[in-house]
Protein backbone atom coordinates (compact mmCIF):
# COMPACT_ATOMS: atom_id res chain seq x y z
CA UNK A 1 0.00 0.00 0.00
CA UNK A 2 1.31 3.13 -1.03
CA UNK A 3 2.10 5.16 2.07
CA UNK A 4 0.77 8.50 1.08
CA UNK A 5 -2.89 6.70 -0.15
CA UNK A 6 -4.86 6.96 2.96
CA UNK A 7 -8.66 6.71 2.79
CA UNK A 8 -10.30 9.09 5.19
CA UNK A 9 -11.97 6.75 7.17
CA UNK A 10 -8.81 5.58 8.36
CA UNK A 11 -7.83 8.71 9.73
CA UNK A 12 -8.28 7.59 13.10
CA UNK A 13 -5.53 4.69 12.53
CA UNK A 14 -2.76 6.98 11.53
CA UNK A 15 -1.67 8.00 15.15
CA UNK A 16 -1.66 4.75 16.31
CA UNK A 17 0.41 3.45 12.79
CA UNK A 18 2.79 6.13 13.37
CA UNK A 19 3.42 5.06 17.07
CA UNK A 20 3.83 1.37 16.19
CA UNK A 21 6.42 2.19 13.55
CA UNK A 22 7.99 4.84 15.97
CA UNK A 23 8.35 1.29 18.71
CA UNK A 24 9.74 -0.75 15.95
CA UNK A 25 12.37 1.65 14.67
CA UNK A 26 13.31 1.78 18.31
CA UNK A 27 13.64 -1.81 19.07
CA UNK A 28 15.25 -2.47 16.14
CA UNK A 29 17.74 0.66 16.72
CA UNK A 30 18.38 -0.39 20.22
CA UNK A 31 17.69 -4.14 20.40
CA UNK A 32 18.81 -5.80 17.00
CA UNK A 33 18.43 -9.06 18.89
CA UNK A 34 14.79 -8.82 20.39
CA UNK A 35 13.53 -7.03 16.57
CA UNK A 36 14.17 -10.47 15.21
CA UNK A 37 10.88 -11.45 16.69
CA UNK A 38 9.04 -8.78 17.89
CA UNK A 39 5.27 -10.07 17.84
CA UNK A 40 6.63 -12.23 20.21
CA UNK A 41 7.33 -10.26 23.18
CA UNK A 42 7.18 -13.91 25.78
CA UNK A 43 8.95 -16.10 22.89
CA UNK A 44 12.52 -16.85 22.93
CA UNK A 45 13.93 -14.24 20.62
CA UNK A 46 17.63 -13.48 21.83
CA UNK A 47 19.11 -13.41 25.34
CA UNK A 48 18.33 -9.72 25.14
CA UNK A 49 14.48 -10.35 25.40
CA UNK A 50 15.28 -13.11 28.50
CA UNK A 51 17.74 -10.59 30.68
CA UNK A 52 16.75 -7.05 29.38
CA UNK A 53 13.45 -5.47 31.53
CA UNK A 54 13.65 -2.28 28.27
CA UNK A 55 13.52 -4.48 25.61
CA UNK A 56 10.40 -6.69 27.09
CA UNK A 57 8.90 -3.58 28.13
CA UNK A 58 8.93 -2.49 24.57
CA UNK A 59 7.87 -5.39 22.91
CA UNK A 60 5.14 -5.50 24.89
CA UNK A 61 3.88 -1.97 23.81
CA UNK A 62 4.52 -3.03 20.26
CA UNK A 63 2.31 -6.08 20.80
CA UNK A 64 -0.59 -3.84 22.69
CA UNK A 65 -0.46 -1.52 19.64
CA UNK A 66 -0.63 -3.88 17.37
CA UNK A 67 -3.67 -5.40 19.23
CA UNK A 68 -5.41 -1.95 19.36
CA UNK A 69 -4.55 -1.44 15.80
CA UNK A 70 -6.41 -5.02 15.06
CA UNK A 71 -9.09 -3.97 16.92
CA UNK A 72 -9.89 -0.29 15.37
CA UNK A 73 -9.33 -1.37 12.02
CA UNK A 74 -12.09 -4.65 12.73
CA UNK A 75 -14.67 -1.64 13.83
CA UNK A 76 -14.37 0.17 11.11
CA UNK A 77 -14.01 -2.24 8.37
CA UNK A 78 -17.32 -3.79 10.27
CA UNK A 79 -19.34 -0.87 9.53
CA UNK A 80 -18.31 0.58 6.46
CA UNK A 81 -20.76 2.39 4.18
CA UNK A 82 -21.70 1.40 0.77
CA UNK A 83 -19.60 4.65 -0.97
CA UNK A 84 -16.68 3.47 2.01
CA UNK A 85 -16.56 0.13 0.30
CA UNK A 86 -16.72 1.80 -3.63
CA UNK A 87 -13.15 3.46 -2.10
CA UNK A 88 -12.15 0.13 -0.73
CA UNK A 89 -12.82 -0.98 -3.98
CA UNK A 90 -10.39 1.58 -5.85
CA UNK A 91 -7.88 1.46 -3.48
CA UNK A 92 -4.56 1.64 -5.85
CA UNK A 93 -3.27 -0.94 -4.00
CA UNK A 94 -5.73 -3.39 -4.49
CA UNK A 95 -4.75 -6.48 -6.23
CA UNK A 96 -5.63 -6.72 -9.71
CA UNK A 97 -5.85 -9.58 -12.47
CA UNK A 98 -2.17 -9.89 -13.34
CA UNK A 99 -1.68 -9.86 -9.73
CA UNK A 100 -3.75 -12.52 -9.43
CA UNK A 101 -2.39 -14.30 -12.40
CA UNK A 102 1.19 -14.29 -10.69
CA UNK A 103 -0.08 -15.40 -7.25
CA UNK A 104 -2.76 -18.47 -8.00
CA UNK A 105 -2.22 -19.40 -11.64
CA UNK A 106 0.70 -21.48 -13.01
CA UNK A 107 1.92 -22.25 -16.64
CA UNK A 108 -0.48 -19.02 -17.52
CA UNK A 109 0.10 -18.49 -21.62
CA UNK A 110 -1.26 -15.11 -22.49
CA UNK A 111 -3.17 -14.64 -25.42
CA UNK A 112 -3.90 -11.56 -27.71
CA UNK A 113 -5.55 -9.54 -30.30
CA UNK A 114 -9.32 -9.89 -31.33
CA UNK A 115 -8.65 -11.33 -35.33
CA UNK A 116 -10.68 -7.89 -36.09
CA UNK A 117 -8.85 -4.74 -34.94
CA UNK A 118 -6.17 -5.26 -32.49
CA UNK A 119 -5.27 -5.80 -28.73
CA UNK A 120 -7.25 -4.24 -25.88
CA UNK A 121 -4.32 -3.74 -23.09
CA UNK A 122 -7.60 -3.75 -20.93
CA UNK A 123 -8.95 -7.32 -20.88
CA UNK A 124 -6.16 -10.13 -20.31
CA UNK A 125 -6.36 -13.47 -21.49
CA UNK A 126 -4.62 -16.66 -21.65
CA UNK A 127 -4.88 -20.05 -20.53
CA UNK A 128 -3.01 -21.62 -17.33
CA UNK A 129 -4.15 -23.99 -14.19
CA UNK A 130 -5.97 -22.79 -11.31
CA UNK A 131 -5.59 -25.53 -8.91
CA UNK A 132 -6.02 -28.56 -10.69
CA UNK A 133 -8.04 -27.05 -13.42
CA UNK A 134 -6.79 -26.17 -16.54
CA UNK A 135 -8.92 -23.11 -17.77
CA UNK A 136 -9.08 -20.46 -19.84
CA UNK A 137 -8.48 -16.76 -17.41
CA UNK A 138 -10.03 -13.65 -19.04
CA UNK A 139 -9.72 -10.49 -16.87
CA UNK A 140 -9.59 -6.76 -16.55
CA UNK A 141 -6.73 -4.91 -15.76
CA UNK A 142 -6.67 -1.31 -15.05
CA UNK A 143 -2.73 -0.77 -14.66
CA UNK A 144 -0.89 0.09 -11.35
CA UNK A 145 1.81 2.90 -12.80
CA UNK A 146 -0.02 6.24 -14.62
CA UNK A 147 1.20 4.81 -17.85
CA UNK A 148 -0.09 1.32 -17.41
CA UNK A 149 -3.18 2.94 -16.27
CA UNK A 150 -3.41 5.12 -19.62
CA UNK A 151 -2.55 1.85 -21.91
CA UNK A 152 -5.36 0.14 -20.24
CA UNK A 153 -7.97 3.03 -20.25
CA UNK A 154 -8.19 2.46 -16.48
CA UNK A 155 -9.72 -0.77 -16.99
CA UNK A 156 -12.49 0.58 -19.53
CA UNK A 157 -12.37 -1.72 -22.69
CA UNK A 158 -12.60 -1.16 -25.96
CA UNK A 159 -15.29 -3.44 -28.31
CA UNK A 160 -11.89 -5.48 -29.19
CA UNK A 161 -11.48 -6.47 -25.66
CA UNK A 162 -14.47 -7.94 -25.59
CA UNK A 163 -14.26 -9.50 -28.93
CA UNK A 164 -10.72 -10.71 -28.02
CA UNK A 165 -12.46 -12.32 -24.89
CA UNK A 166 -15.35 -14.09 -26.77
CA UNK A 167 -12.58 -15.00 -29.35
CA UNK A 168 -10.44 -17.39 -26.45
CA UNK A 169 -13.91 -18.19 -24.47
CA UNK A 170 -15.19 -20.56 -27.88
CA UNK A 171 -11.37 -21.75 -28.04
CA UNK A 172 -11.79 -22.69 -24.41
CA UNK A 173 -14.90 -24.54 -25.08
CA UNK A 174 -13.55 -26.10 -28.35
CA UNK A 175 -11.42 -27.56 -26.28
CA UNK A 176 -13.92 -28.26 -23.05
CA UNK A 177 -12.12 -25.80 -20.52
CA UNK A 178 -13.57 -24.35 -18.51
CA UNK A 179 -13.52 -20.29 -18.27
CA UNK A 180 -12.69 -18.19 -15.30
CA UNK A 181 -13.65 -14.30 -15.34
CA UNK A 182 -12.26 -11.45 -13.26
CA UNK A 183 -14.00 -8.24 -13.30
CA UNK A 184 -12.63 -4.94 -12.23
CA UNK A 185 -13.97 -1.76 -14.68
CA UNK A 186 -15.99 1.07 -14.00
CA UNK A 187 -17.73 0.19 -16.59
CA UNK A 188 -16.99 -0.03 -20.85
CA UNK A 189 -14.97 2.56 -22.70
CA UNK A 190 -17.62 5.54 -23.78
CA UNK A 191 -15.60 7.44 -26.24
CA UNK A 192 -16.68 8.09 -29.93
CA UNK A 193 -14.22 5.39 -31.59
CA UNK A 194 -15.66 2.72 -29.20
CA UNK A 195 -18.93 3.60 -30.62
CA UNK A 196 -18.37 3.47 -34.04
CA UNK A 197 -16.66 0.28 -33.42
CA UNK A 198 -20.01 -0.87 -31.74
CA UNK A 199 -19.56 -0.95 -28.04
CA UNK A 200 -22.68 -2.03 -27.46
CA UNK A 201 -23.13 -4.75 -30.12
CA UNK A 202 -19.60 -6.59 -28.70
CA UNK A 203 -21.25 -6.29 -25.27
CA UNK A 204 -24.35 -7.94 -26.29
CA UNK A 205 -22.92 -10.73 -28.42
CA UNK A 206 -20.90 -12.00 -25.52
CA UNK A 207 -23.15 -12.00 -23.00
CA UNK A 208 -25.74 -13.95 -25.50
CA UNK A 209 -22.77 -16.38 -26.64
CA UNK A 210 -21.12 -16.94 -22.96
CA UNK A 211 -25.04 -17.85 -21.98
CA UNK A 212 -25.25 -21.15 -24.13
CA UNK A 213 -21.17 -21.94 -24.54
CA UNK A 214 -21.14 -25.48 -23.12
CA UNK A 215 -18.01 -25.15 -20.64
CA UNK A 216 -18.35 -24.32 -16.67
CA UNK A 217 -18.35 -20.63 -16.29
CA UNK A 218 -17.06 -19.18 -12.85
CA UNK A 219 -16.54 -15.01 -12.48
CA UNK A 220 -15.49 -12.83 -9.42
CA UNK A 221 -16.01 -9.49 -9.18
CA UNK A 222 -12.70 -8.72 -7.69
CA UNK A 223 -12.84 -4.87 -7.32
CA UNK A 224 -15.89 -2.72 -9.72
CA UNK A 225 -18.44 -4.44 -11.60
CA UNK A 226 -19.79 -1.51 -13.47
CA UNK A 227 -23.16 -1.71 -16.24
CA UNK A 228 -22.49 -3.28 -19.21
CA UNK A 229 -18.56 -3.48 -18.73
CA UNK A 230 -18.86 -5.94 -16.30
CA UNK A 231 -21.45 -7.90 -17.62
CA UNK A 232 -19.62 -7.96 -20.81
CA UNK A 233 -17.06 -10.97 -19.39
CA UNK A 234 -20.05 -12.15 -16.67
CA UNK A 235 -22.32 -14.29 -17.50
CA UNK A 236 -21.59 -17.13 -15.56
CA UNK A 237 -22.73 -20.17 -13.72
CA UNK A 238 -21.48 -19.15 -10.51
CA UNK A 239 -20.68 -15.58 -9.67
CA UNK A 240 -18.87 -14.16 -7.04
CA UNK A 241 -17.76 -10.89 -5.27
CA UNK A 242 -15.01 -10.22 -2.78
CA UNK A 243 -16.34 -8.79 0.28
CA UNK A 244 -15.25 -5.17 -0.11
CA UNK A 245 -15.81 -4.81 -4.32
CA UNK A 246 -19.13 -3.38 -5.90
CA UNK A 247 -21.61 -4.34 -8.89
CA UNK A 248 -24.15 -2.23 -10.09
CA UNK A 249 -25.76 -1.00 -13.28
CA UNK A 250 -24.23 2.35 -13.18
CA UNK A 251 -21.28 3.85 -11.07
CA UNK A 252 -22.23 5.79 -8.01
CA UNK A 253 -20.89 8.99 -9.41
CA UNK A 254 -22.74 8.55 -12.78
CA UNK A 255 -26.20 7.99 -10.86
CA UNK A 256 -25.59 11.22 -8.60
CA UNK A 257 -24.88 12.80 -11.97
CA UNK A 258 -28.15 12.12 -13.39
CA UNK A 259 -30.59 11.99 -10.51
CA UNK A 260 -29.15 14.92 -8.72
CA UNK A 261 -27.27 16.93 -11.90
CA UNK A 262 -23.51 17.16 -9.42
CA UNK A 263 -21.88 14.37 -7.93
CA UNK A 264 -19.81 15.45 -5.10
CA UNK A 265 -19.29 13.59 -1.45
CA UNK A 266 -22.87 13.79 -0.20
CA UNK A 267 -24.85 12.76 -3.47
CA UNK A 268 -21.81 9.70 -4.51
CA UNK A 269 -23.10 8.60 -1.03
CA UNK A 270 -26.64 8.99 -1.17
CA UNK A 271 -26.52 7.31 -4.48
CA UNK A 272 -24.42 4.23 -3.57
CA UNK A 273 -26.75 3.87 -1.11
CA UNK A 274 -29.54 3.24 -3.36
CA UNK A 275 -28.36 1.33 -6.05
CA UNK A 276 -27.88 -1.75 -3.56
CA UNK A 277 -23.83 -2.36 -4.92
CA UNK A 278 -22.03 -4.10 -2.37
CA UNK A 279 -21.70 -7.74 -2.09
CA UNK A 280 -24.27 -8.22 0.98
CA UNK A 281 -26.93 -6.34 -1.09
CA UNK A 282 -26.18 -8.43 -4.43
CA UNK A 283 -26.55 -11.45 -2.58
CA UNK A 284 -29.30 -10.68 -0.85
CA UNK A 285 -31.06 -9.96 -4.36
CA UNK A 286 -29.93 -13.31 -6.01
CA UNK A 287 -27.46 -11.50 -8.40
CA UNK A 288 -24.43 -13.05 -6.82
CA UNK A 289 -24.04 -16.96 -5.40
CA UNK A 290 -21.38 -16.18 -3.08
CA UNK A 291 -18.83 -13.78 -0.67
CA UNK A 292 -15.23 -14.05 -1.24
CA UNK A 293 -13.66 -12.73 2.54
CA UNK A 294 -10.99 -10.48 2.11
CA UNK A 295 -8.82 -9.97 5.05
CA UNK A 296 -10.08 -7.22 7.88
CA UNK A 297 -8.81 -3.88 6.24
CA UNK A 298 -9.06 -5.13 2.58
CA UNK A 299 -7.12 -6.86 -0.24
CA UNK A 300 -4.53 -4.23 -0.55
CA UNK A 301 -3.31 -5.07 2.93
CA UNK A 302 -2.71 -8.92 2.29
CA UNK A 303 -3.51 -9.90 -1.06
CA UNK A 304 -1.74 -12.93 -1.05
CA UNK A 305 -4.85 -14.08 1.56
CA UNK A 306 -7.37 -12.86 -0.47
CA UNK A 307 -6.17 -14.48 -3.60
CA UNK A 308 -5.98 -17.84 -1.79
CA UNK A 309 -9.55 -17.36 -0.67
CA UNK A 310 -10.53 -16.71 -4.55
CA UNK A 311 -8.19 -19.59 -5.63
CA UNK A 312 -10.38 -21.68 -3.43
CA UNK A 313 -13.58 -20.37 -4.20
CA UNK A 314 -12.76 -21.40 -7.91
CA UNK A 315 -11.43 -24.84 -7.48
CA UNK A 316 -14.51 -25.98 -5.00
CA UNK A 317 -17.35 -24.25 -7.71
CA UNK A 318 -15.49 -26.08 -10.93
CA UNK A 319 -15.58 -29.33 -8.73
CA UNK A 320 -19.18 -29.05 -8.53
CA UNK A 321 -20.00 -28.00 -12.11
CA UNK A 322 -17.87 -30.68 -13.88
CA UNK A 323 -20.32 -32.68 -12.18
CA UNK A 324 -23.32 -31.65 -13.67
CA UNK A 325 -24.38 -32.33 -17.56
CA UNK A 326 -24.05 -30.04 -20.28
CA UNK A 327 -27.32 -29.74 -21.21
CA UNK A 328 -28.54 -28.98 -17.51
CA UNK A 329 -25.79 -26.57 -17.03
CA UNK A 330 -26.86 -24.19 -20.07
CA UNK A 331 -30.35 -24.68 -18.71
CA UNK A 332 -29.62 -23.48 -15.12
CA UNK A 333 -27.14 -20.98 -16.60
CA UNK A 334 -29.68 -19.45 -18.61
CA UNK A 335 -32.60 -19.40 -15.82
CA UNK A 336 -30.18 -17.91 -13.50
CA UNK A 337 -30.36 -14.73 -15.51
CA UNK A 338 -33.76 -14.97 -16.48
CA UNK A 339 -34.57 -14.91 -12.42
CA UNK A 340 -33.50 -11.28 -12.06
CA UNK A 341 -35.92 -8.75 -11.94
CA UNK A 342 -38.88 -11.20 -11.60
CA UNK A 343 -41.95 -9.48 -9.85
CA UNK A 344 -45.46 -10.10 -9.03
CA UNK A 345 -48.28 -8.04 -10.60
CA UNK A 346 -51.56 -8.35 -8.10
CA UNK A 347 -54.62 -5.81 -8.34
CA UNK A 348 -54.87 -2.95 -6.97
CA UNK A 349 -56.27 -2.31 -3.55
CA UNK A 350 -59.20 -0.14 -3.34
CA UNK A 351 -59.54 2.56 -0.92
CA UNK A 352 -62.11 0.77 1.58
CA UNK A 353 -60.23 -2.59 1.23
CA UNK A 354 -57.28 -1.02 2.37
CA UNK A 355 -58.94 1.32 5.25
CA UNK A 356 -60.44 -2.25 6.85
CA UNK A 357 -57.68 -3.85 6.12
CA UNK A 358 -59.05 -6.56 3.63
Amino acid sequence: MAAFYQLDFEKPLSELEQKLATAESRLKQDFPAASAEPSSPGGEVGSVTTVDPAALKLLAEIADLRAQHQKQLTEIYGKLTPWQTVRVARHPGRPQTRDYLGMIVRDFAEMHGDRRYGEDPAIVTGFGRIGPFKCMIIGHQKGKETSEKIACHFGCAHPEGYRKALAKMELAAKFGVPIVTLVDTPGAYPGLGAEQRGQAEAIAVNMREMSRLPVPIVSIIIGEGGSGGALGIAVADRVAMLRNSWYSVISPEGCAAILWKEANEQTNSAAAQSLKLTAQDNMSLGIIDSIIPEPVGGAHRDPRATADSLRDWVVQSLEELRQIPTEELLNARYARFRRMGEWLETEPVSGEAAQTGL
